[in-house]
């Protein structure tokens, strides 16, 4: 139950009828670069997740973000008194629930918490920022709710570009699994302001942008490209893809349309004014030059990775913030398997850097076991589990840069590369327990001067890394002695039973250094037996 701004508390439902049905209203705000959006849905088990109101008003937050770093006090103002007609929405629909999300616009400004904070003492919305990750995300969630269309595209070579006001997210996926995901400061504001500052004519803003593009993609392709075909690409904007969805492109079928019909849709943005081109397509013309960039990112992007088919699945940030919800209550069941995406990043992260994939699947299976065995003392949920497996698959990542300083080198990449998923926080998480499983584990008082990671967040990287550094000492040889190994735990002692005919003498004698951190976190001595195959 909400209780909004200077009201009273609502009822849990629009009426009696639909209490009885089950059905939820909830509300999704995404506070975005270029416009301001809400849509309000209905749940229930029986009819999923249904739409039923879009609101949007425009407002360019990514014009002051990009250019001044700040978002200024009239655009504040205009903010929240949008919102405050957003609550007088909601209060309307007597929405039962509702989250608010603001993307790179708040994310990437110097006052983000003087405006988060204005926001909610003048509207009482608190906004939650999203990292760059959480973001999309949630927008490969939105798409993931289009069920069968989804799961068939991605049977090929596939790949996503979300574009967004400051920058877009090129994924890939092979054989329907995330293999890579990037980022690159390519946003359509971003671009605009970039263009606006070198004064140039609008006939030459596409040799300026195909200059500016390409120098970045030509990087991506080397690196993630190589010998992989992509057939299909999935487009996410909130630009080109309302004309797909209308057939407005050329195409036959709402939504898809083929590189030849793409090039004809090019070519009209080429050759026609703003007036025709508006006037053709049933859009404002202020909207025009940002369609025409991001149609232009598209195009460089489908030429590049020579795609035959393009999807706009017409999704927003506020159906992947709608599906997150009813996933969370259990409204709606998976769709598709998002945490094995999140591990197929991590696997193709510790592939660039030279990782060992049998070593890290072997400390990734321990791990697993270990952590399983220690419910009832531990206490951590299944994301915790999440983030040891991933700190697992890369926990000898730095090895790539140096053998030596390995815990602070792997540490270092953990936090520069993107893992599409998780929170920054669960980043920094994850590249603790790859750092503390190599050095010496700093304590609170110390960490705490380096970090801005709560009590809560410490602990969980104690356990983890108490973990992990007894999954490494298990397999210290590398030579994965322990793949058949069954744990017990009784009273304050876990005990690694371990069928094998191979010497463990170098597991016994360095057990007892990794053994006494885990001791230290969770009063229990881990202990080795060993059953000798004949």
């Amino acid at each position: 139950m909400i209780i909004w701004p200077g009201a009273k508390a609502l009822p849990a439902g629009s009426s009696e009828e639909r209490k009885g049905c089950g059905v939820k209203t909830f509300a999704a705000i995404d506070v975005g670069s270029y416009e301001l959006s809400m849509k309000i849905f209905e749940f229930s088990p029986k009819i999923g997740i249904r739409e039923i109101d879009h609101i949007r008003h425009r407002i360019d937050l990514g014009n002051d973000t990009f250019a001044t770093g700040k978002i200024s006090y009239e655009k504040v103002d205009e903010l929240c008194r949008v919102l405050r007609e957003f609550v007088d929405i909601m209060r309307g629909y007597k929405v039962e629930d509702f989250k608010a999300y603001g993307t790179s616009a708040i994310r990437e400004t110097e006052n983000t918490m003087i405006v988060l904070d204005q926001i909610r003492q003048r509207t009482g919305i608190r906004i939650e920022v999203l990292s760059n990750s959480e973001q999309r995300f949630l927008d490969y969630k939105s798409i993931a709710l289009k069920g069968q269309d989804f799961n068939k595209i991605i049977e090929k070579g596939t790949a996503i570009v979300d574009i967004g006001g400051g920058s877009i997210q090129v994924s890939l996926f092979d054989k329907d699994t995330l293999v890579a995901t990037q980022n690159l400061r390519l946003g359509v504001l971003r671009l605009q302001e970039l263009l606006n500052k070198l004064n140039a004519k609008p006939s030459k803003y596409e040799g300026l942008l195909e200059e500016i593009i390409e120098s970045q993609l030509s990087v991506f392709k080397r690196m993630y490209l190589k010998d992989r075909t992509i057939d299909n690409i999935i487009i996410v904007d909130d630009y080109v893809s309302a004309l797909i969805q209308k057939r407005l492109t050329g195409s036959q079928t709402p939504g898809y349309v083929d590189s030849a019909s793409y090039e004809m849709f090019m070519q009209i943005m080429r050759t026609h004014t703003k007036e025709e081109i508006a006037a053709r397509f049933g859009i404002s013309t202020e909207s025009i030059p940002l369609i025409f960039i991001s149609a232009v990112l598209i195009y460089r992007v489908a030429l590049l990775m020579e795609a035959k088919l393009l999807w706009a699945p017409g999704v927003t940030l506020c159906d992947g913030i709608a599906y997150e919800f009813a996933e969370k209550n259990k409204i709606v069941g998976p769709k598709h398997d998002f945490e094995q995406d999140i591990v197929a990043c991590a696997r193709n992260i510790s592939k660039r850097f030279m990782g060992s994939r049998r070593r890290g699947e072997t400390l990734e299976y321990i791990c697993t076991t270990i952590f399983d065995s220690m419910k009832k003392v531990h206490g951590l949920g299944k994301r915790e589990r999440l983030l040891l497996r991933i700190a697992a698959l890369l926990h000898d990542c730095g090895k790539y840069i140096s053998m030596v300083n390995l815990g602070e080198c792997s540490y270092s990449i953990v936090m520069a590369t993107e893992i599409i998923g998780l929170s920054h926080k669960e980043r920094e998480i994850v590249a603790n327990v790859v750092k503390y499983n190599h050095q010496e584990f700093d304590y609170y008082e110390e960490l705490g001067t380096t970090t801005t990671l709560d009590p809560q967040a410490y602990l969980t990287i104690a356990k983890l890394t108490a973990i992990i550094r007894v999954a490494n000492g298990l397999d210290r040889s590398h030579k994965q002695k322990f793949k058949d190994f069954k744990t017990t735990l009784r009273e304050d002692q876990l005990i690694f039973t371990v069928n094998t005919a191979e010497d463990i003498t170098l597991e016994r004698g360095l057990f007892e250094a990794k053994a006494s951190f885990f001791e230290e976190v969770f009063s229990v001595h881990p202990v080795i037996k060993q059953k000798k195959i004949i």
